[in-house]
């Protein structure tokens, strides 16, 4: 299946190659700190899979790794090795992330056991926030994607 994403700004777009709705989440430390959150979704395809219409920069997280993003927003598009033939790429960089469903954990040496059991939480829609949605709709004229 072809899916497409991006970066937050629209600067940086992509074309892959999806052969399954699996993904995963990563909590290892390095990348915690690279998205600043205690995981992230990404999921794993061949790098000949991917097409990106515009080259995004490399951050050389590790000597063994490096890490897509788009330089004028910051999204954080993926994790690779280079010496491997496949990528990742991040969930929540897709069009529609919903279409991926999570089928493991990995660094779970690192996992923070509060944040993945939150069903009991009480759950809240931005768009219920009236100066939230006040700030975009006066600086926007609409609310974000």
């Amino acid at each position: 299946m072809m899916m497409t994403g991006g970066c937050q700004c629209g600067r940086i777009r992509y074309t892959a190659e999806i052969a399954s709705s699996e993904a995963y989440l990563c909590h290892c430390r390095m990348c915690q700190r690279a998205t600043g959150g205690v995981s992230i979704a990404f999921v794993n395809l061949k790098k000949s899979a991917v097409s990106w219409q515009q080259e995004p920069e490399y951050f050389h997280s590790s000597p063994i790794a490096r890490r897509p993003f788009c330089s004028a927003c910051g999204t954080p598009l993926g994790f690779e090795y280079p010496d491997s033939a496949n990528c990742d790429l991040t969930v929540g960089s897709f069009d529609e992330p919903g279409y991926f469903v999570p089928a493991h954990h990995f660094g779970v040496e690192s996992l923070h056991e509060a944040w993945i059991d939150t069903n009991g939480l009480p759950r809240y829609r931005t768009d219920d926030n009236a100066p939230t949605v006040e700030r975009w709709m006066t600086k926007v004229g609409k609310l974000p994607d």
